[in-house]
């Protein structure tokens, strides 16, 4: 089956379909991740995104459902250079492309994913629609044109869960996590650090939180424009102060909104497993994993009450912040990982450390 990938600045890839057919619309980003594309599609990070890969050969090693990071895909579209038809793994329970049908997320695969990928950086991440079902290039371009893109739009709203639930039954700290699109490796690294985990809706009050007498409280990431989800800034800031707090990505977003601070829209965003920063403290340089398209202005952070911990590599953004006075850390990227490196993976241990020394106070 053909399909037809269209930019909303005219540009046009043609090529064939391996998911479901359809049609999508989304901003179309770049992934530069080498494996772990389950973990990237199930990542509820990307809602509202059409991904493209830009390693050149994608489903080898099939489906497992334990590799997943939510309970479905929440991408809106999939690009490759070139598909695995043959699956080959001990783990594997499904190939990719059934996997993706199953769950109805339309697919490509035989375009040039390196022309694409350079286009992006050049001009930008842009509004894209993906179809089998529309193959004239002026009506999928029209159809880009008029999607709404991620600016001003709160999709949290469509990733966070309905109802507050145990992720497990014990643990010395008990942590809430306010999901916004939480990764299941953000539970599990909890659990592993002796927390029992409390996950709740992203519009969970304030009161509703402190009633719950956690140890610390955990904002996740999650898709969209941190500026757009007002309910979770006031949240964030009704209890600046009042509990030990995590931010990871979108978290880092909206505490800085909530502190008092503004967020902007990188040109092209940070997605992929292999993105340096810097550790301002001790000077070490992590690998990380991001997948993020917003970023808090560091220069609208009030200095005397916020530093700057870490730092990209890349493009000098702000990667990560702690406050002065309050018992609140926060960073831009994944130390959860999956997929990608663990170089971050001690953070957790700091939430931990962080709660014990509240609790001693």
């Amino acid at each position: 089956m053909n399909a037809l990938l269209a930019l909303e600045d005219g540009k046009i890839f043609k090529g064939k379909s391996f998911g479901a057919p359809g049609e999508s619309q989304g901003e179309v980003v770049f992934n530069t991740s080498m494996a772990g594309y389950q973990e990237i599609l199930t990542d509820p990070s990307y809602k509202g995104q059409i991904v493209a890969m830009t390693y050149p050969l994608i489903g080898n090693y099939g489906v497992t459902c334990e590799d997943a990071e939510s309970y479905r895909p929440f991408v809106e579209g999939f690009v490759v250079k070139e598909y695995s038809k043959i699956a080959s793994n001990w783990r594997s329970q499904k190939s990719l492309g059934d996997y993706l049908v199953e769950h109805n997320i339309v697919a490509i695969e035989g375009i040039d994913t390196r022309a694409l990928t350079l286009h992006i950086r050049r001009a930008g991440a842009m509004k894209a629609a993906l179809s089998t079902k529309d193959l004239d290039a002026k009506s999928l371009v029209a159809k880009a044109r008029q999607s709404p893109g991620l600016a001003g739009v709160d999709l949290v709203k469509a990733v966070t869960g309905r109802k507050a639930y145990e992720w497990n039954k014990r643990g010395r700290y008990k942590v809430v996590v306010l999901d916004c699109g939480v990764k299941f490796n953000i539970l599990r690294l909890l659990e592993k650090s002796d927390c029992k985990v409390i996950v709740v809706p992203a519009y969970t009050k304030s009161n509703d939180i402190l009633a719950m007498k956690p140890d610390g409280l955990l904002l996740s990431n999650g898709p969209g424009d941190p500026a757009a989800v007002g309910y979770v800034i006031e949240t964030a800031k009704a209890l600046l102060g009042k509990l030990p707090t995590f931010g990871i990505c979108l978290g880092q977003q909206m505490l800085g909104l909530a502190l008092g601070g503004k967020t902007f829209k990188l040109k092209f965003g940070h997605h992929g497993g292999n993105h340096p920063v810097k550790d301002l403290k001790t000077g070490k340089v992590f690998i990380t994993v991001q997948n993020h398209g917003f970023c808090v202005d560091i220069d609208t952070l009030n200095p005397k009450e916020i530093e700057i911990t870490h730092m990209n590599l890349n493009d000098s953004t702000l990667e990560g912040i702690r406050h002065k006075r309050f018992p609140l850390f926060s960073v831009q990227f994944h130390p959860e990982a999956a997929p990608g490196p663990h170089d971050a993976e001690h953070l957790f241990r700091n939430f931990t450390k962080l709660m014990e020394r509240h609790k001693k106070r």
